[in-house]
Order: structure tokens, then C-alpha cells, then sequence
């Protein structure tokens, strides 16, 4: 069963709530928040990365930062304002970009299911993160930021969710990037419809969120009661998710030439003349001395995990490790990571400009692939996949 719990939830008044809504606060650092949020007092970045109203040489993890965004959360419910519904709703929120289209469910979801891995995830998490949002989550007494579930399409909750879609939203809003996010406030029977439904589920799956949901789960230690043992997020029918590659550039070519590794690379795997984006799986495009190149992949070994079958694996394994020095892709500091959402002209930019000396485009991750590994109890290599559209962060915030 997967245990859904609706809540009260804390959101902003409808007319400030595309002044409110705020991109996450890790998909962007701490000079993109700051511009992001130049010229708007109610924008949620000054809760989430609330160093951005602070000195510029102040530490991320420094005691001003969670004191200033104590402040700034209880100026911002003042000021936007900010309410809480009367009674424990949950809460339909659809993100539409271009001709993609996926409506979730949002509301809280067990620690303890979490814990004994019910709950399940694909993804390591750094201390230092977790540390980090877990004294935010213990300073605010409230969870902030919305962990990114999927789960296998269940005909039952697309039933009950097509029918509280039909109502007028709490909030349909266009976000700067051209994403739009509406949601629907969902009580009485339907509620409680998806509440038996969802426990009929066998698994649900983290997709993107996991430093929340750790830390959530790390919090409830600390700060007593029942909302505490719970954490937000927002479940999306696997059938809807949108997945885009997460991309690789490194800085340098460890001493070789281009023409020098384009011979090494001859030998690991057949490489051709291509485009920008590879056209299925084992294959990754790569751009290095201003030409996009195909390169095939040698196929996983023998009785290699669904994990270490990935692209991404076998490209860390075969090239980046041998060929580029590239050891642990978590902490070298001379490989990045570039959403897929930037497209490969990011990827020429970046090598043009010489902020990177080669480029790889990949080839997305399923869920499919995302879900078999985390049944299996295993781990996806770092930067695997990259969801898109996001949610935002601010329209539905629950306190503990």
C-alpha cells in the first residue's frame, strides 16, 4: 500500500501567486537566485536561498542564512499573503510545456514508508545537503521545497482526477519559462476516493527530490507529531513523466589532442560523423574540436546490473574514467553536468567558448529504467536524469 495523507496546506493568496512561485531552490545557484528574484520581495527564493539577502561572501550553510530565511518567510505570509485551508485537502497540480502535459496528485506521503523503502530511490545523497535542508525544514517548521514522485498509472486515480480537474483552479499561472502550472484544491469524496486508491498502489518512486525526502525523514527525529513524520510531494502517473537526458562536458582533454582522442576513442567504440542528439540507446553524440560526432557504445557486459547498463554508466566506465581521468563524477571537479532542457546548443556554447573541451550528448533515461533499478535496490549513476518541466516552489507549502 502507499499511505496518502491530505493536510493543510500554506499557499499564497491567488493574485500573488505568480509572484510567489519560485523555480527550486537547486536548480539554480546563489547568483542566478539573486537575479531571478532582483525587484521581487515576494518571490519564494528569498525563503529557499535566502543567502541572496545577505552579504556576498556569507557562507550557504552560515547561522544568518536559516535566520534570514525565518524572516523572510514570515514577512512573505504577511505580505503576499499567505493563507491555510480550512481542512486537509490534497491538492492536483498540472504542468503543461508546449505539448507536454502531466497533472499529479500533491500531498503528504509517510516517512516510515520511506524508511523501510516503500517508498523507493534511485539516488545517493552528500551529507552536506541534507544537512542543509534539514536545519531549514527544523528553523521553518516547515517543508518548503515538493519531492517528485511517480508511481505505475492506476486507472482508479485518473478516474477521480479527471473529474476534480474539471472544477475552476486555485491557481493557472504562466511561469517566466513559459510552464504552466495550475492547481486544483481536492476535498470531500474525491479526497478520500484518492486517498483508498493511492493505498492500493504497490510502490511509489522518487524521481527527483531525494536530499528532501531524506531530509524529511531526518527532521521527524528532532520535531515531534504527526505532521512531522510526513513529507510533501507531488505523484505523477509514470505514463506522463517527461525524462531528458543529463548531459556531460569536461574541461579539458587530460593532455591529448583532439585527434589523439578521437584514436583512443576508435578503439573503445565505433565512431562516425553525427548530429547533436543521439537517436536511441548506446548511442551518445559528442562535440569536440567544433564537429558533432556519433559514437555506438560497447554493449553492457555479461550479467551487468540495469544500473551499470546505463549510457551514462558505460560512457563513465569505458571513456571518461580511461580516457579523460575522470575517477568519482561526484566530487572531480573538471567534469559538468548540463540539464538536458539547455539543449545541445548549450553544449556547442560551452566548447566554443572554452569552458569545456568536449561535450557529450546523451540519451535519455526511461522510467522504465529508473523503476526496475530502484525495485532492484539499487543505485543510478550521479546525474542520471533530468525531469522536466519542474515544479514550483511556494504554491503549496506544508508546515510540521
Amino acid at each position: 500500500m502507499s499511505a496518502l495523507f491530505p493536510f493543510r496546506a500554506l499557499r499564497p493568496d491567488p493574485a500573488a501567486a505568480p509572484r510567489v512561485a519560485s523555480v527550486p531552490y537547486d536548480v539554480v545557484n546563489t547568483e542566478e537566485a539573486r537575479e531571478l528574484s532582483s525587484g521581487n520581495p515576494l518571490s519564494f527564493l528569498h525563503v529557499t536561498r535566502s543567502e541572496i539577502d545577505l552579504p556576498a561572501d556569507t557562507g550557504p550553510y552560515d547561522t544568518s542564512v536559516y535566520e534570514q530565511a525565518v524572516a523572510s518567510f514570515e514577512a512573505l505570509k504577511r505580505d503576499a499573503p499567505f493563507v491555510i485551508d480550512e481542512e486537509p485537502s490534497l491538492y492536483a497540480y498540472r504542468l503543461r510545456m508546449g505539448a507536454h502535459e502531466q497533472t499529479g496528485l500533491a500531498g503528504c506521503f509517510s516517512v516510515d514508508e520511506y524508511d523501510r523503502g516503500l517508498i523507493k530511490k534511485h539516488e545517493k545523497t552528500r551529507k552536506d545537503k541534507e544537512d542543509d535542508r534539514t536545519r531549514h525544514i527544523t528553523e521553518l517548521r516547515a517543508q518548503t521545497g515538493l519531492v517528485f514522485l511517480t508511481y505505475r498509472a492506476s486507472a482508479p486515480v485518473n478516474a477521480v482526477m479527471r473529474r476534480a480537474t474539471s472544477a475552476a483552479p486555485l491557481y493557472d499561472l504562466v511561469a517566466p519559462d513559459g510552464v504552466a502550472h495550475t492547481v486544483w484544491r481536492i476535498g470531500g469524496a474525491d479526497r478520500d476516493a484518492l486517498v483508498e486508491a493511492f493505498g492500493r498502489l504497490d510502490s511509489l518512486y522518487i524521481a527527483d527530490g531525494h536530499h528532501r525526502a531524506a531530509s524529511a525523514a531526518r527532521v521527524r527525529h528532532t520535531v515531534h507529531g504527526a505532521e512531522a513524520a510526513r513529507f510533501v510531494a507531488v505523484a505523477f502517473p509514470d505514463n506522463e513523466m517527461q525524462v531528458l537526458p543529463y548531459n556531460r562536458t569536461v574541461r579539458d582533454l587530460a593532455g591529448q589532442t583532439p585527434d589523439s582522442l578521437l584514436a583512443k576513442l576508435r578503439d573503445v567504440c565505433a565512431v562516425s560523423a553525427g548530429g547533436p542528439s543521439p537517436s536511441r540507446q548506446g548511442e551518445v553524440s559528442m562535440f569536440l574540436g567544433g564537429t558533432w560526432y556519433k559514437l555506438v557504445l560497447p554493449a553492457p557486459t555479461s550479467g551487468a546490473s540495469r544500473a551499470d547498463g546505463l549510457d551514462v554508466e558505460i560512457l563513465q566506465q569505458r571513456v571518461l574514467e580511461p580516457l579523460l581521468g575522470i575517477g568519482d563524477p561526484r566530487v572531480d571537479k573538471r567534469i559538468d553536468f548540463v540539464g538536458g532542457i539547455r539543449g545541445p546548443a548549450e553544449l556547442e556554447r560551452l566548447v566554443n567558448s572554452r569552458r569545456a573541451a568536449v561535450a557529450f550528448s546523451m540519451f535519455p533515461v526511461s522510467v522504465a529504467d529508473l523503476m526496475a533499478i530502484a525495485d532492484a535496490g539499487d543505485i543510478m549513476p550521479p546525474k542520471s536524469t533530468w525531469f522536466e518541466p519542474k515544479l514550483r516552489d511556494g504554491l503549496i507549502v506544508h508546515l510540521i
